[in-house]
């Protein structure tokens, strides 16, 4: 993948170093954020939403201010999480419903972040290029959701249903 700095394997061992030892969602889900923002190209947001009260909801992230609450089935995250399947977005401006939290987001990628078969919220990277992103950072971003839903203690977080 040439827009990761470096290995992407790297970005993964680093997120498994800052998740070692810490159960907290919150925390990890920050760190996990920063880490993405600082080693992946062309972002210009990365970071989390979180279910609560059957809605998504902001948790940590990187980049300008961002909507605070996406009902389910809305928007490319709201889908995302509906569906429970990584949406790669190559133009947000042709996604029926999109919602422009930064005008200049003109890509996005949203993984859910499951843990078994509970949604617990998912991760949303977007990027001012169009066609940014692509089945390897599919790949690489759902291996990281998964480290961070095993690292996390969800019950801890105010998730839904735990």
């Amino acid at each position: 993948m040439q827009r990761v700095q470096g290995d992407p394997a790297d970005l993964l061992k680093l997120a498994e170093g800052a998740f070692a030892g810490e159960r907290d969602p919150w925390a990890n889900a920050a760190n996990a954020a920063a880490l993405l923002f600082e080693c992946v190209q062309d972002l210009n947001w990365a970071g989390f939403y979180f279910l609560r009260g059957g809605e998504l909801v902001v948790g940590p992230f990187q980049g300008r201010v961002a909507c605070v609450r996406i009902p389910l089935g809305s928007g490319v995250c709201g889908t995302a999480a509906a569906r429970r399947a990584t949406l790669v977005v190559s133009d947000v401006h042709a996604f029926p419903g999109h919602i422009a939290c930064d005008a200049a987001s003109n890509s996005e990628i949203v993984v859910p972040l499951l843990a078994g078969q509970r949604l617990v919220g998912v991760l949303d990277l977007d990027s001012p290029l169009l066609n940014r992103f692509g089945a390897d950072d599919a790949r690489l971003l759902e291996a990281l959701a998964e480290r961070l839903v095993a690292a996390s203690e969800w019950r801890l977080a105010g998730i839904d249903g735990f």
